[in-house]
């Protein structure tokens, strides 16, 4: 994890940081677009409906998450001694830690309230549930926030405990000993895959909507009635926001784990890739949820010159 002797930059950081300030670019308007249309309801209206309340905190996070990994890219580059020094810090990986656990709760409470609201299922559950999604969203929210809370202070504790417990690794990061790295890479580690619940809750989501989509367009086949119906393409969108937010996510998932094992070595060409994959997290399903509402679409399109 040296850093490269010189201060040329490479042509692989040049590449890496044009594609960092495109995706905070395209991170900022989107998540920015679904904060600012959100917030001028609540400005407006004084209450926001359930839909409307969760893509304001999960713009928010959004965009949080995507300054957050913009700067943290951006100092590996051109500070790369302070990347090294301060970035690992306790302070600094609870807000990364916040941020990306509120996103991942807040998506989660998406895919919850698309399959509520679009799946047909009869079961007596699923039809209290159905009725109250707006009721309960709030209480989502602040259970997501809570969690988020809990496991981003669990990691900056164990980084404390596992730091105070190595003293070579708090001396710099860098030279640190492969068993105190080893040992804080599994503490770390350990709580981050408290991570795994969000995911786990959408695949069960997604299943159902998948089941449900299934059983409507068998009971259409069978009525012999036209499958162009509006029902039929809010089970499609709901299924392709929740199945490329999913997409982003694992990838996501899979590089963040990778990058807090250090075992890439730092500035190589796989780092700038795995940090070009997190940062393409935030932008891109903001992208994908503006793009699968038809109202949020035809106002972007009206604000673009």
């Amino acid at each position: 994890m040296g850093v490269p002797v010189g201060s040329m930059i490479s042509l692989a950081e040049v590449c890496y940081t044009s594609v960092l300030i495109a995706l905070f670019i395209m991170g900022t308007i989107g998540n920015g677009f679904l904060v600012v249309v959100n917030g001028s309801k609540l400005m407006g209206d004084q209450r926001l409906i359930g839909i409307e309340l969760l893509l304001l905190c999960l713009g928010m996070s959004r965009l949080g998450l995507q300054i957050l990994l913009t700067f943290q890219g951006l100092i590996s580059v051109f500070f790369a001694k302070f990347y090294l020094h301060n970035v690992y810090g306790s302070l600094f990986l609870f807000i990364w830690m916040f941020l990306n656990s509120c996103s991942l709760w807040f998506a989660t409470c998406l895919g919850i309230f698309y399959c509520l609201k679009i799946s047909d299922f009869t079961h007596p559950c699923f039809l209290w549930l159905k009725f109250r999604v707006f009721k309960l969203m709030p209480w989502m929210l602040l259970g997501s926030l809570l969690a988020s809370v809990v496991i981003a202070g669990l990691c900056a504790c164990m980084l404390d405990y596992s730091i105070a417990s190595n003293t070579d690794w708090a001396k710099n990061v860098s030279q640190a000993g492969a068993d105190s790295v080893s040992v804080i890479i599994n503490d770390v580690l350990l709580v981050n895959f408290a991570l795994i619940c969000p995911p786990c809750l959408f695949v069960m989501c997604t299943v159902m909507l998948f089941v449900s989509l299934y059983n409507h367009t068998h009971r259409m086949q069978t009525q012999s009635l036209d499958l162009g119906n509006p029902n039929t393409e809010a089970h499609i969108n709901a299924l392709r926001t929740v199945i490329t937010f999913f997409c982003f996510f694992v990838s996501y998932f899979a590089a963040l784990m990778v990058n807090l094992t250090f075992i890439v070595p730092f500035k190589s060409h796989w780092f700038f890739f795995l940090k070009s994959v997190m940062a393409a997290y935030p932008s891109g399903h903001s992208v994908i949820i503006i793009l699968g509402n038809s109202q949020y679409w035809q106002l972007f399109k009206r604000i673009l010159p």
